[in-house]
C-alpha cells in the first residue's frame, strides 16, 4: 500500500505547495471581494428545508483562507443553527460545538479559533469546508491531516449530510490526486456561484 500511495501523496504535497503559494499572493481587496461573492449566494441552492432545523458547520479561516465570516453572518440572519469544528487530537475526527456571532473563542491548533468547551456539541447537517483545491468530480485537497475525511465518514455513517467546499474560483484544477480513504464533496460554493458535484 505504501508503494502504491506514495506517488499520490507526493502529487498532493506538490499541489498543496502550488495552491498555498497562489493564495498567499492574493490581496486583501481580492479576499474581501471573494467573501462578498459567497454572501450573495448564501445556501439557498441547497434547498435543505427549514433553516431553524438545519445545523450548519463552518470554520474559522486562517490568514490567507477565503473570508467566511460575512457568509456566516448572513446564515445567522437566515436562521440557521451554526457550529464550528474543534480538534480532538491527531488521528481523531472533529467535534462541532455551537457558535453565535460575538462568542468568546479559544485558540486551537495552528491558532485557529474554536468554540469554548462549555458550548454544546452539535451534529451538523451541512458542512462548509475549507480546501486548497477541488475538481469537478468532487475530490477535495485539504491540508493533509485527514481530519475532515475521518469526520465525514463518521457523520455519513450516522445520517445524511451535505458537504460544501468553500473556494476561490481559481482553486479548481483538472484533477485532485486522491486515495481510497478520501471523501468527496457534494457541492462547491465559489464567488461566482454554487457547483453541484458527484460526491
Amino acid at each position: 500500500m505504501v508503494q502504491t500511495s506514495e506517488p499520490i501523496l507526493e502529487q498532493k504535497r506538490a499541489l498543496r505547495a502550488q495552491m498555498r503559494a497562489w493564495r498567499a499572493g492574493l490581496s486583501a481587496a481580492e479576499q474581501a471581494a471573494a467573501g462578498r461573492g459567497l454572501v450573495a449566494h448564501g445556501l439557498d441552492f441547497l434547498k435543505v428545508g427549514s433553516p431553524a432545523e438545519t445545523a450548519v458547520s463552518a470554520f474559522a479561516p486562517m490568514a490567507d483562507e477565503l473570508r467566511v465570516w460575512p457568509l456566516l453572518r448572513r446564515l445567522a440572519e437566515d436562521g440557521f443553527k451554526l457550529c464550528l469544528p474543534v480538534m480532538q487530537g491527531k488521528g481523531r475526527p472533529l467535534v462541532f460545538r455551537a457558535w453565535t456571532q460575538g462568542d468568546a473563542m479559544d485558540s486551537g491548533v495552528w491558532g485557529i479559533a474554536e468554540p469554548k468547551a462549555d458550548k454544546p456539541v452539535v451534529e451538523p447537517d451541512v458542512l462548509l469546508m475549507p480546501l486548497l483545491a477541488f475538481d469537478n468530480q468532487g475530490w477535495r485537497l485539504g491540508y493533509g491531516g485527514g481530519f475532515y475525511d475521518r469526520t465525514l465518514r463518521r457523520l455519513r455513517d450516522m445520517k445524511r449530510i451535505v458537504t460544501v467546499g468553500l473556494a476561490f474560483d481559481a482553486q479548481q484544477v483538472d484533477a485532485v490526486p486522491h486515495l481510497d480513504y478520501d471523501e468527496r464533496l457534494d457541492w462547491v460554493l465559489t464567488p461566482s456561484g454554487p457547483r453541484k458535484l458527484p460526491g
